[in-house]
């Protein structure tokens, strides 16, 4: 297996075309105003956005949070703003849609499979290994970044959905960017991906702490009733559903860890497949592939500071997960233990899927089994990661910090020297 070690993570070295981008960038200016987002957004969609939508106040504080980002180069600040337009422009096809079609409301969803655990702890290699088998519906990326069809946007003549078409070109861009970002978190355009995006059609999620640094973001997010944005996620997987079956979903997003409450008054009879990893060997994986985007987002990489903030927010993820993990009926939970599922990921598919309740039938062992063979893990190489090196952070430190996990959890294994 090819390595890859990033030897300019704290001072990037670019490429010409990396350069070229990175300069531009700087002279980039981008205004992020709420009323500039919304214009836009009813400009593209031809749709008109009622004043007091309860959406609008959560969108104005994510606008203003990333706006106090001095950090962010023009690209940086681009990129959230088209996140913002889009998710803007995808509710309101999606109340278009409702309003047009209310009985796809009425659409029975059976018990869904969630997983949940913490980012980069195997949750994207069990979600998309589950979604092979076709009995479940899942969220590819194309789509979530277009859950409504626009109307009248059919699919050309090679019978592609330029939903798809679109992601493709936007995943070629950022390849472009920062070829790397592939080996930690490869996001083609097939691949299945986070509900975190649906429910950002509320501006109600964590997912933008990944783009920018928004202190003030997080401490809104935490502070909301998510029992109201968990409802508005099973209309709209009702109304995907409808658009395009079936009905048993498979869903993961790490946001869950610290909205377990939400997630089970919401989804009552899910089976929860909770992974369970080291933690600094996340924050390790996550604050790498954090810096190295950044080269392309920020005006500096500021890596210090960037793993100061994640330590800590793993920390809150980690105590929020210990403190409701115990809601979960345990005939509803499989605890996936990394280095176990990675050394047979499909006898642990096969676990949730039978305590799920679903038969493990000849075409799903097959669907299962391609996916794993096609699939295997650094397949294109890995990232050698190196906490002491590029961030100055000792282990040893956060596995004392993180002690609280370990005891809560003492099957999980260690996985970065100290």
């Amino acid at each position: 297996m090819k390595e890859h070690r990033i030897d300019d993570l704290r001072d990037p070295q670019r490429t010409a075309k990396e350069q070229a981008i990175f300069d531009f960038g700087l002279d980039l200016d981008v205004e992020l105003s709420p009323d500039g987002i919304i214009a836009a957004a009813t400009q593209a969609t031809g749709l008109s956005l009622d004043p007091d939508h309860a959406a609008l106040p959560r969108l104005a504080a994510q606008a203003a949070a990333v706006d106090r980002d001095d950090g962010l180069s023009g690209i940086g600040r681009l990129i959230v703003r088209n996140r913002l337009i889009r998710g803007l422009s995808a509710r309101l096809r999606f109340d278009d849609f409702v309003q047009r079609n209310p009985e796809a409301l009425q659409v029975e969803l059976e018990p869904p499979v969630i997983v949940v655990g913490l980012p980069r702890s195997g949750t994207t290699h069990l979600v998309n290994l589950l979604a092979s088998d076709s009995r479940f519906r899942a969220l590819p990326w194309w789509e979530i970044q277009e859950p409504i069809p626009v109307i009248g946007d059919g699919p050309g003549p090679d019978g592609v959905d330029p939903r798809y078409a679109r992601a493709q070109d936007a995943y070629e861009l950022a390849a472009d960017s920062a070829p790397l970002v592939k080996l930690m978190h490869d996001r083609p355009p097939h691949s299945i991906e986070e509900e975190c995006e649906l429910l950002d059609l509320d501006f109600c999620s964590y997912a933008l702490e990944w783009h920018a640094r928004v202190p003030a973001w997080r401490d809104h997010y935490l502070g909301l009733d998510q029992r109201e944005h968990y409802a508005f996620l099973h209309q709209e997987l009702q109304v995907l559903s409808y658009l395009r079956g079936p009905r048993r979903w498979v869903l993961k997003t790490p946001q869950h860890l610290e909205q377990i409450p939400a997630l089970l008054a919401t989804f009552p009879d899910a089976t929860i497949a909770f992974t369970l990893r080291d933690p600094v060997a996340v924050v390790q994986s996550a604050i790498t592939m954090l810096a190295y985007g950044d080269r392309a987002r920020r005006t500096s990489v500021e890596p210090d500071a960037l793993a100061e903030y994640w330590i800590d927010r793993i920390e809150r993820l980690l105590r929020a997960a210990v403190r409701d993990t115990h809601l979960i009926p345990e005939t509803q939970r499989v605890d996936v233990e990394f280095g176990e599922f990675m050394s047979d990921d499909l006898a642990m598919a096969t676990r949730v899927i039978e305590t799920a309740g679903m038969d493990i039938t000849p075409e799903a062992t097959a669907e299962l089994s391609d996916y794993v063979a096609g699939n295997p893990r650094g397949k294109d190489g890995r990232i050698v990661y190196d906490l002491k090196t590029h961030f100055r952070i000792d282990p040893a430190d956060l596995y004392e910090r993180y002690a609280f996990y370990f005891d809560e959890f003492p099957q999980i294994g260690r996985e970065v020297s100290a």
